[in-house]
């Protein structure tokens, strides 16, 4: 499975990135993956790779290229209990730095460049995105209605938030189907039945779905969140979606 590392050019400098892709000389569906809080590394390679297996150009960027390449803090090759803390702790402050705009500017510059690919088809797209990059994934589906076609979201984080601009309050604008699979603790059960009165008053076609048993970060096999059957049921979610919604060559 051809893999590349690239940099994608944005208004505020060049995003690093990794990209995997079919060896088969053809042009193939989009897919754009935003990362969890922990970023690009070996276990994001992997899902991209594994994605890529079935058919799919597949680009995670890093999101903080505007501090450092990936990674831009030292992490472990496991991310147990005893160090997810101090972790979480580093990593927040870039997070609550990547402002809206930042995200808009990004979304553009990501698509743009992904469906530019010679590997890559010209759209529609999908978006997929982990922990916080699942509000990422929802903020880049509703600014570019005309380009995805599928937007995943697991175990997301912020998806729902007092801000005026939360993305939940601008599911009006989705036109892509969406799938959101949910750890047990992810959101309370008022906070769900608010973003999927949303989702239902947009009139948007969506899953909503408790993963059992599963706890924050469970696709993650390298923390200690980890849950196989949970992964299992994320691929079940996802790739169906995508093979429904994108168009393939």
């Amino acid at each position: 499975m051809p893999t590349r590392k690239l940099q994608i050019p944005t208004p505020d400098g060049q995003a690093d990135a990794f990209a995997a892709f079919p060896g088969t000389g053809e042009r193939h569906p989009g897919v754009l993956l935003y990362t969890d809080a922990f970023g690009v590394r070996p276990e994001l390679e992997k899902k991209a790779v594994e994605l890529a297996e079935h058919g799919y150009y597949v680009l995670v960027p890093n999101l903080y290229y505007r501090h450092a390449p990936a990674p831009v803090v030292e992490l472990p090759e496991y991310i147990g209990e005893d160090v997810r803390p101090s972790l979480i702790g580093r990593m927040m402050p870039l997070i609550e730095q990547h402002t809206t705009e930042h995200v808009l500017r990004d979304a553009d510059a990501y698509l743009t460049f992904l469906t530019a690919q010679p590997e890559a088809g010209a759209g529609p797209v999908g978006v997929i995105g982990y922990c916080w990059g699942a509000s990422l994934a929802m903020r880049t589906a509703t600014a570019h209605p005309d380009k995805v076609a599928a937007l995943a979201g697991f175990h997301p984080g912020f998806l729902v938030t007092d801000a005026p601009d939360s993305p939940h309050r601008l599911v009006s604008r989705l036109t892509a189907e969406v799938h959101i699979g949910l750890a047990e603790g992810d959101m309370s059960p008022e906070t769900l039945a608010e973003f999927n009165q949303a989702l239902d008053a947009a009139g948007v076609a969506y899953t909503t779905e408790i993963y059992p048993g599963t706890v924050h970060g469970f696709t993650m096999s390298d923390t200690a969140a980890f849950d196989p059957a949970g992964l299992r049921r994320h691929w079940d979610r996802l790739l169906p979606l995508l093979d429904r919604t994108l168009a393939r060559r």
